[in-house]
């Protein structure tokens, strides 16, 4: 008779290996649980961290906001040119502490700012907001990052947005330590402003300035981008999420960002990417204004240290000729017949007409239709009568739509 001991010993190994196993399983299962993925991390408690956060949850990303300390310390605001979230926020403010007038100043006190704070990012679709607790690691995992968390946890990243305001995060992973000015002077001595994700930070003695999408990049890193914290701005942070956001949704780099459309989601949620002072974020018309201004086609005027779109100006034939021929092939058959100093508003429905191969007859009866209802003019509607810089600026964008037409890193039209 054959001895059963090479079969209890097989049956008791196997036992083992499904114990094994089992360990195994449960340990994955455990380490899961406590690595959270998300999209696109922050880590800062700053003004740009804050409109970082909510601007990527908003974007569509799934976000997490690691701040670190207790609460937000946030950047006086006054001298910046208020758009977007920060516009947001300060109206926030304002009805918190009871004040009517829009257009008032508000005194930013870090206990009602954060107290506006955390009611603003609860309700933010998207954005997980984690504070108190510190990070102890962070690296790279594959294409994104991995973060280790005080109190065991980690966190998984596609993006990661460094608004650190320590030095701290940027020493981890081999950030220069100097601090870099992210802020370029507005000017219209070459056609570079045209790529401008964000405007109107106050910063060196001025708020007429833009930062571009490489200013918050990083050389030699993917899906990283740094915000710079010497001089906090919601307005860069703002600009920095919405770019995060694009390359987390879209399950891309960094550096394969799209800036037309990284621009349209900014201009979408208000922020100024052209700093004119002279047209608000609620004006009816600032999106077309902001999207004629990124073309070139109208171009503002220096008053005073400020930038202003002045529009109710009227439009000289001078001014636009150029550029609009730079855009379009046919616009200069149309300005070699066009002999006139200024440009009415039946000439510019003739030459959005004649550039867009519309029917003159029809866009005309469709813009009389939209005139008050649709585009907010208060003026007659008077094919005769000198267009104004407002009116001009609407009807380009409605019927030319020049911001669709593509350029390069300098400014100049991609033939």
């Amino acid at each position: 008779m054959k001895s059963s001991l090479p079969l209890k010993n097989r049956s008791i190994r196997m036992k083992k290996i499904g114990l094994i196993i089992c360990a195994f399983v449960l340990l994955s299962q455990i380490t899961s649980a406590q690595t959270a993925k998300t999209g696109v991390l922050i880590i800062g408690n700053g003004s740009a961290a804050l409109a970082a956060g909510i601007q990527s949850a908003m974007s569509g990303a799934k976000t997490t906001l690691l701040i670190q300390a207790p609460e937000f310390v946030l950047a006086p605001l006054e001298q910046n040119i208020h758009s977007g979230l920060e516009a947001e926020f300060l109206q926030k403010m304002r009805k918190a502490k009871g004040i009517k007038d829009a257009e008032s100043p508000v005194y930013l006190d870090q206990t009602s700012a954060n107290a506006v704070v955390k009611r603003w990012a609860d309700s933010v679709k998207n954005l997980t907001l984690i504070s108190n607790i510190k990070w102890s690691r962070i690296k790279r995992s594959g294409g994104g990052w991995n973060v280790l968390l005080s109190n065991g946890k980690a966190i998984k990243a596609v993006v990661l947005v460094n608004a650190d305001q320590s030095g701290n995060v940027g020493a981890a992973i081999g950030l220069p330590v100097a601090p870099v000015t992210r802020w370029h002077p507005f000017s219209y001595a070459d056609d570079v402003y045209k790529n401008s994700i964000a405007s109107g930070a106050y910063d060196v003695g001025t708020a007429v300035n833009y930062a571009l999408l490489k200013d918050f990049q990083v050389e030699g890193q993917e899906n990283l981008l740094h915000v710079n914290t010497r001089s906090e701005s919601m307005i860069a942070g703002q600009a920095v999420g919405a770019a995060a956001a694009y390359a987390a949704f879209y399950d891309t780099k960094t550096s394969k960002v799209n800036l037309k459309m990284t621009q349209a989601e900014l201009i979408k949620f208000r922020l100024s990417l052209v700093p004119f002072i002279d047209v608000s974020n609620v004006d009816s018309n600032w999106v077309a204004i902001q999207f004629v201004g990124l073309s070139g086609f109208l171009k503002g005027e220096v008053v005073n240290g400020k930038l202003r779109f002045l529009p109710e100006q009227k439009v000289t034939t001078a001014e636009i000729r150029d550029m609009v021929k730079a855009y379009y092939y046919k616009a200069q058959i149309w300005f070699d017949d066009y002999k006139a100093e200024g440009m009415t508003i039946q000439s510019t429905l003739s030459l959005v007409c004649f550039v867009g191969n519309k029917s003159p007859e029809h866009t005309q009866a469709e813009v009389l239709k939209k005139w008050t209802k649709d585009y907010g003019f208060k003026s007659d509607f008077d094919l005769k009568r000198m267009i104004s810089r407002r009116e001009f600026a609407v009807l380009v964008n409605a019927y030319l739509k020049p911001f669709d037409v593509n350029i390069d890193a300098s400014g100049r039209v991609i033939r």
